[in-house]
Formats: structure tokens, C-alpha cells, sequence
């Protein structure tokens, strides 16, 4: 199975993270998380984009608040599948790194979640893994199947409570 490049521009960064890891864990998908900054070590970001293919990578998770370059920069240098987090922060609460993670220029395309969106960072990077993985599929279909279960038996449930 191909590997998801977790990278993040700041370890403050780290707790939106850690629920995209969390869930490439459960769902068994090896990965690697590096910091580097698209503007303090944008050689870093280019040789690990640059590289990701041939180092066995199936995609790329981008997690950076404010200006959240970060995706862009490293879906600039490689034609992976590249999924932006944009991560909430004090001043705009981050509506800055949503902006400047989803806008990107025409031929440079980065998936973008929700603010702090780290657990369907990882479940979106599962399903692009799982166009080539049909034991990856069917985890994630029966994930599917059991949260709508879930809803389901709430449904159920709440005439009871009301």
C-alpha cells in the first residue's frame, strides 16, 4: 500500500494533525510527519514534493494556519493527489488558511477540508488510496455502512426522549 506524507507547517499545528494520523492508523495506512514551513524551509517542502512519488507516497496531507501556503507549495512540485487542512487561528479564526489553501490557480488543484478537518483529511487520502486497494474500500464502506447504523438507531430512539 502506498504511504500518506502528513506535513505541517508548524507543530502547533500538531493537534489537527494527530486526528488525521489517528485515523490513517485505524485504517491501517502507513504514513510520515514531517514539519516544514513553505516559508521557512521551502527547500525542505520542494525536495519532499519533488520526491514523494518515488518514495512511495499515494498522497499528500498539508495542514498550515494563516497564510497556508503550504499546500500550494508542495502541490506546485508534484502531480500527487495533494488534501489541505487549513488550521484555525487567532486572529481570522481560520477563515486566512481556508482562503489560502482552497484558492488555488487554474492547473495547481489542492483538495481542501474543513478548518481543522483532520479526520476527513485522512479519510478523503483513504479513498484516493482505495481507488487501487479493494481491501481499503470495503474497510471504508463498512465504516460507511456503520455510521449510518449508528444514525439509524438514534432515529429509532428519539421519540422516546422527546
Amino acid at each position: 500500500m502506498k504511504k500518506v506524507g502528513v506535513i505541517m507547517g508548524s507543530d502547533s499545528d500538531l493537534p489537527v494533525v494527530k486526528k488525521a494520523t489517528d485515523m490513517l492508523a485505524a485504517y491501517g495506512i502507513p504514513f510520515e510527519v514531517h514539519v516544514y514551513s513553505a516559508h521557512r524551509t521551502p527547500e525542505e517542502v520542494r525536495i519532499f514534493a519533488v520526491n514523494a512519488r518515488e518514495n512511495g507516497f499515494g498522497c499528500i496531507i498539508a495542514a498550515a494556519g494563516m497564510a497556508a501556503h503550504l499546500a500550494g507549495a508542495i502541490a506546485a512540485n508534484t502531480t500527487l493527489p495533494v488534501i489541505g487542512i487549513p488550521c484555525k487561528g487567532a486572529v481570522l479564526d481560520g477563515m486566512d488558511a481556508l482562503l489560502s489553501t482552497v484558492m488555488m490557480p487554474s492547473g495547481i488543484p489542492v483538495a481542501t477540508v474543513a478548518i481543522d478537518g483532520g479526520k476527513n483529511a485522512a479519510i478523503l487520502a483513504a479513498q484516493i488510496l482505495a481507488v487501487e486497494d479493494a481491501e481499503l474500500a470495503a474497510q471504508l464502506d463498512a465504516k460507511r455502512k456503520a455510521d449510518a447504523e449508528a444514525v439509524l438507531a438514534k432515529d429509532a430512539g428519539i421519540a422516546d426522549r422527546i
